[in-house]
Protein backbone atom coordinates (compact mmCIF):
# COMPACT_ATOMS: atom_id res chain seq x y z
CA UNK A 1 0.00 0.00 0.00
CA UNK A 2 1.02 3.58 -0.54
CA UNK A 3 1.92 5.49 2.47
CA UNK A 4 -0.30 8.05 1.79
CA UNK A 5 -3.16 5.79 1.01
CA UNK A 6 -1.62 4.42 4.31
CA UNK A 7 -1.83 7.54 5.95
CA UNK A 8 -5.17 8.11 4.87
CA UNK A 9 -6.75 4.91 6.39
CA UNK A 10 -5.03 5.91 9.60
CA UNK A 11 -6.35 9.19 9.34
CA UNK A 12 -9.91 8.12 9.80
CA UNK A 13 -9.42 4.89 12.02
CA UNK A 14 -7.84 7.64 14.73
CA UNK A 15 -10.00 10.62 13.50
CA UNK A 16 -6.84 12.79 13.74
CA UNK A 17 -4.06 14.49 11.65
CA UNK A 18 -1.52 14.55 14.49
CA UNK A 19 1.89 13.94 14.15
CA UNK A 20 3.44 12.91 17.74
CA UNK A 21 6.98 13.78 17.17
CA UNK A 22 9.60 11.44 18.78
CA UNK A 23 12.06 13.33 19.81
CA UNK A 24 13.52 11.41 23.22
CA UNK A 25 16.33 13.98 24.84
CA UNK A 26 18.09 11.52 27.18
CA UNK A 27 18.61 14.77 29.55
CA UNK A 28 14.81 15.35 29.87
CA UNK A 29 13.68 11.46 29.83
CA UNK A 30 11.83 10.98 33.25
CA UNK A 31 13.77 9.08 36.23
CA UNK A 32 10.67 6.07 35.55
CA UNK A 33 12.52 4.87 32.39
CA UNK A 34 16.59 6.35 32.65
CA UNK A 35 17.74 3.03 33.95
CA UNK A 36 15.98 1.09 31.83
CA UNK A 37 17.92 -1.12 29.02
CA UNK A 38 17.26 1.49 25.89
CA UNK A 39 16.31 3.86 28.10
CA UNK A 40 14.97 5.96 24.61
CA UNK A 41 13.32 2.86 23.66
CA UNK A 42 11.80 2.56 26.80
CA UNK A 43 10.17 5.86 26.88
CA UNK A 44 9.26 5.67 23.29
CA UNK A 45 6.89 3.01 23.88
CA UNK A 46 5.14 3.99 26.82
CA UNK A 47 4.42 7.48 24.98
CA UNK A 48 2.65 5.02 21.83
CA UNK A 49 1.00 3.73 24.67
CA UNK A 50 -0.59 6.45 26.15
CA UNK A 51 -0.94 8.84 22.56
CA UNK A 52 -1.38 5.94 20.14
CA UNK A 53 -5.40 6.41 19.83
CA UNK A 54 -4.94 9.72 19.13
CA UNK A 55 -1.67 9.72 16.66
CA UNK A 56 -2.16 9.30 13.07
CA UNK A 57 1.66 8.91 12.60
CA UNK A 58 4.74 9.30 14.88
CA UNK A 59 7.60 11.35 13.66
CA UNK A 60 10.56 10.15 15.07
CA UNK A 61 13.92 12.71 14.50
CA UNK A 62 16.70 10.96 14.02
CA UNK A 63 19.22 13.26 15.26
CA UNK A 64 17.73 11.94 18.41
CA UNK A 65 18.87 7.90 17.71
CA UNK A 66 22.68 8.07 16.09
CA UNK A 67 24.33 5.75 17.94
CA UNK A 68 24.61 2.13 18.32
CA UNK A 69 21.90 1.86 20.75
CA UNK A 70 19.83 4.82 19.41
CA UNK A 71 18.99 2.99 16.60
CA UNK A 72 18.58 -0.28 18.50
CA UNK A 73 15.69 2.02 19.54
CA UNK A 74 14.54 3.33 16.80
CA UNK A 75 13.89 0.28 15.73
CA UNK A 76 12.03 -1.09 18.13
CA UNK A 77 10.02 1.95 18.08
CA UNK A 78 8.98 1.78 14.76
CA UNK A 79 7.87 -1.89 15.52
CA UNK A 80 6.02 -0.76 18.07
CA UNK A 81 4.34 1.64 16.42
CA UNK A 82 3.65 -0.66 13.32
CA UNK A 83 2.21 -3.08 15.86
CA UNK A 84 -0.36 -0.13 17.13
CA UNK A 85 -1.37 -0.05 13.33
CA UNK A 86 0.39 3.69 13.13
CA UNK A 87 2.59 4.43 10.51
CA UNK A 88 6.33 6.04 10.66
CA UNK A 89 7.79 9.08 9.46
CA UNK A 90 11.16 9.50 9.73
CA UNK A 91 12.42 12.95 10.23
CA UNK A 92 15.94 12.61 8.45
CA UNK A 93 16.48 15.17 6.26
CA UNK A 94 18.70 13.46 3.77
CA UNK A 95 20.17 14.85 0.65
CA UNK A 96 23.08 13.52 -1.20
CA UNK A 97 24.33 12.46 -4.67
CA UNK A 98 25.46 8.91 -6.06
CA UNK A 99 25.59 6.19 -3.67
CA UNK A 100 25.22 8.57 -0.78
CA UNK A 101 21.89 8.64 -1.38
CA UNK A 102 21.49 5.71 -1.80
CA UNK A 103 22.90 4.59 0.88
CA UNK A 104 20.77 6.68 3.08
CA UNK A 105 17.73 5.71 1.48
CA UNK A 106 18.21 1.84 2.62
CA UNK A 107 17.14 3.02 6.06
CA UNK A 108 13.40 2.55 3.96
CA UNK A 109 14.69 -1.25 3.27
CA UNK A 110 11.98 -3.35 5.14
CA UNK A 111 14.03 -6.65 4.56
CA UNK A 112 16.84 -5.11 6.98
CA UNK A 113 14.21 -4.85 9.48
CA UNK A 114 11.56 -2.73 10.84
CA UNK A 115 11.63 0.31 8.33
CA UNK A 116 10.13 3.71 8.83
CA UNK A 117 6.91 4.35 6.16
CA UNK A 118 8.14 7.84 5.11
CA UNK A 119 11.50 10.17 5.34
CA UNK A 120 12.00 13.97 5.39
CA UNK A 121 14.50 14.98 2.68
CA UNK A 122 16.67 18.48 1.66
CA UNK A 123 16.15 19.13 -1.91
CA UNK A 124 19.12 21.32 -2.11
CA UNK A 125 20.98 19.45 -3.88
CA UNK A 126 18.28 18.72 -6.53
CA UNK A 127 16.46 15.61 -8.00
CA UNK A 128 19.01 12.92 -7.98
CA UNK A 129 19.94 13.84 -4.74
CA UNK A 130 16.49 12.40 -3.87
CA UNK A 131 15.76 10.07 -6.54
CA UNK A 132 16.39 6.77 -4.61
CA UNK A 133 14.25 8.14 -2.28
CA UNK A 134 11.14 9.31 -5.07
CA UNK A 135 11.52 6.05 -6.70
CA UNK A 136 10.14 4.05 -3.45
CA UNK A 137 6.48 4.34 -4.95
CA UNK A 138 5.15 2.75 -1.86
CA UNK A 139 7.13 5.34 0.72
CA UNK A 140 6.53 8.82 1.65
CA UNK A 141 9.14 11.80 0.81
CA UNK A 142 8.69 14.80 2.45
CA UNK A 143 10.43 17.51 0.91
CA UNK A 144 11.19 20.69 3.09
CA UNK A 145 9.71 23.70 1.54
CA UNK A 146 8.99 26.24 4.35
CA UNK A 147 10.52 26.00 7.02
CA UNK A 148 9.55 28.26 10.20
CA UNK A 149 12.89 28.69 12.03
CA UNK A 150 14.13 32.35 12.17
CA UNK A 151 17.17 31.24 9.76
CA UNK A 152 15.49 29.64 7.34
CA UNK A 153 15.09 33.36 5.69
CA UNK A 154 18.47 34.11 4.59
CA UNK A 155 18.06 31.40 1.61
CA UNK A 156 14.46 30.86 1.15
CA UNK A 157 12.91 33.70 0.71
CA UNK A 158 16.04 34.83 -1.77
CA UNK A 159 14.18 35.99 -4.84
CA UNK A 160 15.17 34.07 -7.86
CA UNK A 161 15.52 35.77 -11.64
CA UNK A 162 11.66 34.70 -12.58
CA UNK A 163 10.57 36.75 -9.27
CA UNK A 164 9.63 33.88 -7.24
CA UNK A 165 10.72 33.35 -3.73
CA UNK A 166 13.69 30.11 -3.45
CA UNK A 167 10.87 28.63 -1.42
CA UNK A 168 7.87 28.95 -4.21
CA UNK A 169 10.72 27.51 -6.64
CA UNK A 170 11.03 24.33 -4.41
CA UNK A 171 7.26 23.71 -4.00
CA UNK A 172 7.02 23.91 -7.60
CA UNK A 173 10.04 21.21 -7.87
CA UNK A 174 8.52 19.37 -5.41
CA UNK A 175 5.65 19.35 -7.74
CA UNK A 176 7.00 18.03 -10.50
CA UNK A 177 9.49 15.33 -9.11
CA UNK A 178 5.90 13.88 -7.69
CA UNK A 179 5.34 10.86 -10.18
CA UNK A 180 4.64 8.44 -7.95
CA UNK A 181 2.09 10.12 -6.00
CA UNK A 182 4.62 9.78 -3.01
CA UNK A 183 5.89 13.68 -2.27
CA UNK A 184 4.24 16.22 0.31
CA UNK A 185 6.17 19.02 1.69
CA UNK A 186 7.03 20.17 5.36
CA UNK A 187 5.37 23.63 5.66
CA UNK A 188 5.63 25.63 8.61
CA UNK A 189 2.53 26.33 10.74
CA UNK A 190 3.75 29.96 12.27
CA UNK A 191 3.22 32.06 8.80
CA UNK A 192 -0.49 30.73 7.87
CA UNK A 193 -0.58 33.72 5.00
CA UNK A 194 2.51 31.21 3.60
CA UNK A 195 0.75 28.15 3.69
CA UNK A 196 -2.66 29.31 2.31
CA UNK A 197 -0.52 30.49 -0.71
CA UNK A 198 1.70 27.39 -1.01
CA UNK A 199 -1.38 25.49 -1.06
CA UNK A 200 -2.94 27.55 -3.26
CA UNK A 201 0.42 26.25 -5.48
CA UNK A 202 0.38 22.75 -4.96
CA UNK A 203 -3.87 22.11 -4.05
CA UNK A 204 -2.94 18.21 -4.20
CA UNK A 205 0.00 17.71 -2.02
CA UNK A 206 -0.25 16.89 1.36
CA UNK A 207 2.12 18.59 4.20
CA UNK A 208 3.91 17.82 7.13
CA UNK A 209 2.71 21.24 9.04
CA UNK A 210 5.79 20.98 11.93
CA UNK A 211 5.43 24.15 14.93
CA UNK A 212 1.82 23.25 16.49
CA UNK A 213 2.46 23.07 20.34
CA UNK A 214 5.93 24.34 21.64
CA UNK A 215 6.70 26.91 18.95
CA UNK A 216 2.92 28.70 19.01
CA UNK A 217 2.33 27.63 15.33
CA UNK A 218 -1.26 28.48 14.12
CA UNK A 219 -3.51 25.11 14.42
CA UNK A 220 -6.23 26.85 12.03
CA UNK A 221 -4.54 27.24 9.13
CA UNK A 222 -2.50 24.11 9.65
CA UNK A 223 -5.58 22.18 9.12
CA UNK A 224 -7.21 24.59 6.83
CA UNK A 225 -4.24 24.79 4.35
CA UNK A 226 -2.27 21.77 5.71
CA UNK A 227 -4.48 19.01 4.63
CA UNK A 228 -4.76 17.84 0.47
CA UNK A 229 -8.38 15.85 -0.02
CA UNK A 230 -8.07 15.21 3.89
CA UNK A 231 -4.70 13.81 4.34
CA UNK A 232 -1.58 16.03 5.86
CA UNK A 233 -0.12 16.32 9.48
CA UNK A 234 0.21 18.47 12.01
CA UNK A 235 2.94 17.81 14.28
CA UNK A 236 3.87 18.26 17.70
CA UNK A 237 6.67 16.96 19.41
CA UNK A 238 7.50 18.98 22.61
CA UNK A 239 4.53 19.51 23.24
CA UNK A 240 2.85 15.97 23.81
CA UNK A 241 6.10 14.26 24.99
CA UNK A 242 7.14 15.99 27.96
CA UNK A 243 3.66 17.22 28.45
CA UNK A 244 4.17 15.34 31.93
CA UNK A 245 7.53 17.77 33.27
CA UNK A 246 4.77 20.22 34.36
CA UNK A 247 1.85 17.55 35.54
CA UNK A 248 1.56 16.85 38.88
CA UNK A 249 0.13 13.32 38.02
CA UNK A 250 1.61 10.73 36.17
CA UNK A 251 4.26 11.41 33.12
CA UNK A 252 2.97 9.69 30.30
CA UNK A 253 -0.98 10.11 31.10
CA UNK A 254 -0.24 14.03 31.15
CA UNK A 255 1.31 12.72 27.06
CA UNK A 256 -1.45 11.12 26.21
CA UNK A 257 -4.14 14.11 27.52
CA UNK A 258 -1.53 16.17 25.52
CA UNK A 259 -2.27 14.50 22.38
CA UNK A 260 -5.53 14.34 22.95
CA UNK A 261 -6.53 17.97 23.51
CA UNK A 262 -4.56 18.70 20.33
CA UNK A 263 -6.43 16.34 18.28
CA UNK A 264 -9.97 17.93 19.28
CA UNK A 265 -8.52 21.17 18.75
CA UNK A 266 -6.87 20.63 15.23
CA UNK A 267 -10.52 18.53 14.70
CA UNK A 268 -12.82 21.56 15.35
CA UNK A 269 -11.47 22.79 11.75
CA UNK A 270 -11.69 19.57 9.78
Amino acid sequence: MHFFDRLADRITAADSVVSVGLDPDPDRLPETVRDADLPRWQFNRRIIDATHEHAACYKPNAAFYEDADGWRALQETIAYAHGKDVPVLLDAKRGDIGNTARQYARILDDDAGPAADAITVNPFLGRDSLEPFLQRADKGVFVLGRTSNPGGADLQDLELASGEPLYERVVHLADLWNDNGNVGLVVGATNPDELESIRELVPDIPFLVPGVGAQGGDAEAAVEHGLADGVGLVNSSRGIIFAGEDAHGDFFDAAGQSAKQLKRRLNQFR
